[in-house]
């Protein structure tokens, strides 16, 4: 229980909170004026007047729920415990103050552990003070289990919302990491290769060098050494702050532009056709091999979402700065728009790929029929 009690009082507030946007300047004034409204249209309203001006008072408070969840409660369930007692009536009954629900949400919702105990302690406080002073008598049990039971459900639901919200932050981080991964493997058996190149070559000049007592072989063997250290060097630029898991690396080479044709063909679902046009040669091997992971993800997606679709269609044109890569199906008219997101969420996971290496992915409903997913990338590729 102690374990328990010391993890929620640590918890830190959940990423995502955006800054007062013009919705809650809206949700203010839309506050207020409800507030005006019923104090004109309830002329019975016990103390009217004190009731319409402490309501205002604290609607600007919804402004701000989202960065001072805590603070916004605080001072809300104060004043609303305070101003009753301090004016000797009774507690302010107007329908407006419903909008200091959104309070208690948002301290559920974005706070830390320790703002939500101190904001709830405040929550308690007023309830049971209020019902010790009450001078029109005790609320009753049912009305008082009544409103415990829309604050439980207010509180489950903002729960439930920070964690299916905190869940899929993690699941889109655990994406980007194995993304990161997938093109550190590829690196990784690139510069292996390079390196193995300049070995090899080291050693075959080394020998000739030994049996003719000839040093031109040597030297060219340097040559060929300095070309291919250049590579490694620009392809371990893209490594950097990049993470990879202790797995055994595999064995066969990274796939590059050249092998995006073999996507082509039948298979299941709609027929691809793949169509190469510029000049795609000479493109570092980490940038080929992200050109063709985003053609097979593409591709993927079409058959398995494309609904209606006979074909697929995979252009890769290349000038002196980019390549540029566009996958579009003619499947049926996107009316409602096909899920973003796959179960593996591989287009999140294109996005990262392309944005490790310095160019940009979309995806998005084609002007007439099916889905277009269009890739960016920098012909060198990222440099740190």
């Amino acid at each position: 229980m102690t374990a328990l009690l010391r993890s929620i009082w640590n918890a830190p507030r959940p990423p995502g909170a955006r800054a007062p946007h013009r919705f809650d300047a809206a949700l203010v004034f839309a506050a207020a004026l409800v507030t005006l409204l019923e104090g004109v249209l309830r002329p019975d309203l016990p103390n009217r007047v004190l009731s319409v001006v402490t309501t205002l008072a604290l609607t600007p408070l919804l402004y701000w729920r989202r960065a001072y969840p805590m603070h916004t409660v605080a001072i809300a369930f104060t004043v609303l415990t305070v101003v009753p007692i301090a004016a000797g009536g009774r507690e302010p009954d107007m329908g407006a103050l419903a909008a200091m629900l959104l309070l208690i949400y948002a301290l559920l919702r974005w706070g830390s552990g320790r703002e939500a105990v101190i904001g709830l302690t405040f929550v308690a406080v007023k309830l049971l003070l209020w019902q010790v002073y009450d001078p029109a008598g005790a609320t009753e049990w049912v009305e008082l289990l009544g409103g415990a039971g829309v604050l439980t459900t207010l509180g489950a639901v903002a729960l439930a919302v920070r964690y299916r919200a905190g869940t899929y932050e993690r699941e889109l981080e655990r994406v980007k990491l194995l993304e990161r991964e997938q093109l550190a493997r590829d690196l990784h058996d690139v510069v292996a290769h390079h390196v193995s190149a300049m070995v090899i070559r080291a050693q075959a000049g080394l020998a000739q060098a030994a049996v003719t007592g000839d040093q031109q072989p040597a030297v060219q063997a340097l040559g060929v050494i300095e070309a291919e250290a250049s590579k490694v060097l620009t392809e371990m630029r893209t490594m950097v702050r990049m993470l990879r898991r202790d797995e055994e690396a595999e064995l066969l080479p990274s796939p590059g532009v050249a092998d995006i044709a073999q996507l082509a063909g039948p298979g299941e679902g709609p027929a691809v056709e793949v169509r190469i046009i510029g000049d795609v040669g000479g493109v570092p091997p980490g940038v080929g091999s992200a050109v063709y992971r985003l053609a097979q993800e593409a591709v993927t997606n079409a058959r398995r979402h494309a609904r209606g679709a006979t074909r697929i269609e995979v252009l890769v044109e290349g000038d002196p700065e980019h390549l540029r890569l566009s996958v579009t199906d003619d499947g049926e008219p996107v009316a409602a728009v096909r899920p973003a997101l796959s179960p593996g969420y591989g287009l999140i996971g294109m996005a990262e790929r392309a944005h490790l290496l310095g160019g940009t992915c979309a995806a998005g409903p084609g002007d007439v029929r099916g889905w277009v997913v269009t890739a960016l990338l920098p012909r060198a590729g990222w440099s740190a």
